[in-house]
């Protein structure tokens, strides 16, 4: 079974110039449209299962929230759900638009 692994905003930063990544945002809608990770996709509980069915699962997946902690559990479920490389956000998009403001866009 695949497991989830957490990853800092600049080892994150480092894999999205480096090569292929996913990243699901499971912030409210609100927040999201306000700012998020550049390519970033919206996902919550109605959009999750066709996400599951329709991704490539052998592409790395970041999953980003507002901290870090709601990540870690969506992290697991996906890890759970076959991706085989998942990774949460540690600081989630709080930490990230502080680091990175340029590769934040609005929706």
């Amino acid at each position: 079974m695949s497991q989830y692994a957490r990853l800092s905003v600049d080892d994150a930063h480092q894999m999205m110039l480096n090569r292929e990544v996913n990243v699901i945002d499971i912030r409210d809608a609100d927040s999201f449209r306000v700012g998020h990770i550049t390519d970033a996709v919206h996902m919550d509980n109605t959009g999750i299962q066709s996400y599951i069915e329709d991704t490539d699962q052998d592409i790395p997946l970041i999953v980003c929230c507002y901290h870090g902690n709601m990540s870690q559990s969506a992290g697991a479920y996906l890890a759970e759900k076959g991706f085989a490389q998942v990774f949460s956000l540690d600081g989630g998009y709080a930490e990230w638009s502080a680091r990175f403001p340029d590769d934040c866009e609005p929706d």
